[in-house]
């Protein structure tokens, strides 16, 4: 076993956000810690920086000697013929290989069907080493982990204890907030009203000294020293109170139920009329050899179909299918929109042009749209400040990306939606606010996900699963 991590001074920050300053804490052998934090909060970054891959921009981290680490970063399956699953699966084996008494692993269930996970559970329950896994998986980090760190608002808080104890602490800490929040502006209002009160009664009695002139001079003198006391005594602490009252907003920001979005799609769907929207008889796909035969798939106006399949099945194959890719294989007979009246969307927003900025790629996408039409559009999904809607896309983090991509779909509803493991990678909060956008799409969509949650709050109305080379249809 090897002797503690010293993490002294750490800050991690870029030109358009700090992450966390000046952090410093230790981490004892056998720890067993999860990151947690919103996307783009920095988790991935300190993972590698754990790693000795990147450089703390202030700080220093001291690893002990003789300390061998195993790390896997974020899967992408980009450039391979292996499905992501598949690509976690070598990477971990092979990180394992080297007898780690550190092991670093970032995002590890995003591309794992149900049996890999539950595999993967069991393998971190009974490793010995230190772990350090950053993840938005609750289910995982409930199983496997004894502390929190959670990156929020420059800095990182520590927990030792369990996941659903840590929620309910903050659910406490809210609630102390709030209330003393509420008390705080109730006594503001009486500080208030006091001073109203006060400045009354001085103008009442300069009013009666006008009319007592000979005896007034002294009497008037002193009401006014009274109003100007009661003014200075009340100003004091109505600062006191509103320097109190920000303290607390400022801590109630992070602990909050996020904001719920509600977006506005526009009025083009309700010209798609067409009946049959996909349609795939007696079609066969592969590479070199058949993956998937004998398909038979349809797709009508308003569906919403599921495709579900263990790591590895085809799943992402057939949607390189539909969208004609030609690297693939494809035989039978296939119907399918023209690309233009295809939305696709992916855990890697492929599709987002990188090299301009958030309000310019929309009016690309929409010319006819004026700057106020564009920003009242990326209002309804979150992009509100100058500083968002003029951010360069390559800057966003992923749930930034996540809304961007859907506000997109949303200025121009495809005729077919296809959503291919979009919430890889997200928040929690990121994913209330992609299924809040999707349920309000009406055409027909095709989701291909491991998160049985995201599926169920869509609504399928078909569900089809593919299993040793065939696509069926769930009962």
């Amino acid at each position: 076993m090897h002797k503690p991590i010293h993490i002294k001074n750490l800050t991690l920050s870029f030109p358009h956000k700090l992450c966390f300053d000046n952090v410093t804490a230790s981490i004892l052998p056998g720890s067993r810690i999860a990151l947690i934090g919103k996307n783009g909060s920095g988790k991935s970054t300190f993972l590698a920086m754990l790693a000795g891959l990147i450089i703390p921009t202030e700080g220093t981290i001291t690893m002990p000697e003789g300390i061998r680490s195993g790390y896997v970063p974020q899967i992408s399956e980009k450039k391979s013929t292996l499905s992501g699953g598949q690509q976690f699966n070598k990477a971990l084996t092979q990180a394992l290989a080297l007898d780690p008494t550190l092991l670093l692993l970032d995002e590890p269930t995003n591309h794992l069907d149900t049996s890999n996970r539950r595999s993967l559970i069991r393998m971190l329950q009974s490793y010995t080493g230190t772990l350090i896994v950053a993840s938005h998986d609750t289910s995982l980090v409930r199983a496997t982990v004894s502390s929190l760190w959670h990156i929020d608002n420059g800095r990182i808080l520590q927990f030792s204890g369990s996941y659903d104890n840590y929620e309910r602490q903050r659910e406490t800490q809210r609630t102390s907030l709030e209330r003393n929040l509420s008390q705080l502006t109730a006594q503001k209002e009486e500080t208030h009203s006091r001073l109203m009160e006060e400045q009354a009664r001085a103008k009442k009695s300069r009013s009666y000294g006008q009319k007592q002139k000979n005896n007034s001079r002294w009497s008037t003198m002193v009401a006014s020293s009274k109003a100007r006391q009661a003014e200075k005594t009340a100003g004091s602490r109505s600062h006191a109170i509103a320097h109190e009252k920000q303290e607390l907003i400022d801590t109630l920001t992070s602990l909050r139920p996020p904001e719920i979005l509600i977006p506005r799609f526009s009025l083009r769907s309700s010209a798609h009329t067409d009946k049959m929207i996909v349609s795939v008889t007696n079609g066969c796909i592969g590479y070199k050899d058949p993956l998937i035969e004998d398909i038979n798939f349809s797709l009508m106006r308003f569906e919403r179909v599921g495709i579900t399949g263990a790591n590895g099945s085809g799943k992402s194959t057939f949607i390189k299918a539909l969208l004609a890719n030609d690297t693939i294989i494809r035989k039978g007979t296939w119907h399918s929109p023209h690309a233009s009246d295809i939305g696709y969307l992916d855990q890697n927003y492929a599709t987002l042009p990188y090299d301009t900025t958030v309000l310019n790629a929309l009016k690309e996408l929409i010319p006819t749209w004026s700057d106020v039409e564009a920003r009242a559009h990326l209002n309804s999904f979150l992009f509100r400040k100058n500083e968002e809607v003029d951010a360069q896309i390559y800057t966003l983090s992923g749930g930034e990306r996540a809304r961007l991509s859907l506000a997109f779909i949303a200025a121009r509803p495809p005729k077919l939606l296809i959503l291919d493991e979009i919430s890889n990678n997200l928040d929690r909060e990121t994913i209330d606010h992609v299924i809040a956008i999707l349920q309000q799409f009406t055409g027909a969509m095709i989701i291909v996900s491991h998160d049985e949650e995201l599926i169920h709050a869509l609504g399928l109305t078909k569900h089809y699963t593919i299993t040793k080379g065939i696509l069926a249809l769930s009962a």
